[in-house]
């Protein structure tokens, strides 16, 4: 990575205070981020709406498996604005070989059950590390940030989880008052009511779409600058990036 093309300034901070330097980057950069993303989700919102008639939850379990594949096209969005650069559709089209096609298998497998996903993913996607450099890595990125790796996700898991019932229960709020009883029932009873268990299916899909669509640039972001901050620590990145400010 160069250092010396950084848009950011960087310095060791703890991992907290980096993962607002993530969300800060998601501000700064919103217009690339969701102008790259929202296709790619829509996309994978119709895959998985195409299982709705299959019951049981079907297209929240399809697009809750292909996050960690949505994730890879957020990432290189943000590998690009650390460097100041916009990102417009065409640029992630031209990198789709890279972005959508790497590791696909592994993404979609052994990615999904990460509980440090978003803080290892750069080192995979970016450094281009494989096989036993992958692991040594990755053992060193790790080494005393597990449990803040483990707590980014949990935090956003419970996130996403407030957001997703906030979002089905705007279905109640905003009910007639004389209908209201019966939305509540049939959150509980779908089969029982005319709208029926597609219906809440339907629903419940499109709440949770819409929260992944909001919440999981954050995510990403956040991962993405505590793996910066961990290289900052490791490589002194500070100081050579304030060297090269000094001689130039």
């Amino acid at each position: 990575m160069r250092v010396d093309g950084l848009a950011i300034v960087l310095r060791p901070r703890s991992q907290s205070e980096a993962c607002d330097l993530g969300l800060a980057l998601v501000r700064a950069h919103a217009g690339s981020i969701w102008r790259c993303y929202t296709p790619v989700l829509l996309a994978a919102a119709v895959l998985a709406m195409c299982t709705v008639d299959l019951g049981g939850g079907w297209p929240v379990l399809v697009l809750f498996w292909l996050k960690p594949w949505l994730d890879r096209s957020l990432l290189f969005v943000m590998s690009r604005a650390v460097f100041g650069e916009a990102t417009r559709w065409s640029d992630l089209w031209r990198a789709r070989r890279q972005v959508f096609g790497g590791q696909f298998l592994r993404t979609l497998l052994l990615r999904r059950f990460s509980p440090w996903r978003a803080y290892t993913q750069p080192i995979e996607q970016l450094e281009g590390q494989r096989g036993a450099a992958r692991r040594k890595r990755a053992s060193l990125m790790l080494n005393d940030n597990r449990g803040a790796a483990m707590a980014l996700q949990a935090a956003f898991v419970h996130a996403e989880a407030v957001l997703g019932y906030a979002l089905i229960a705007l279905v109640w709020w905003f009910a007639p008052e004389n209908r209201s009883a019966g939305v509540w029932d049939w959150f509980f009873h779908p089969d029982a009511h005319e709208a029926g268990r597609l219906g809440l299916d339907i629903a419940t899909a499109s709440a949770y779409m819409l929260v992944v669509l909001f919440l999981e640039p954050f995510f990403v972001a956040a991962g993405f600058a505590m793996y910066l901050n961990r290289r900052v620590v490791l490589e002194a990145w500070d100081i050579e990036q304030e060297f090269r400010r000094a001689f130039t």
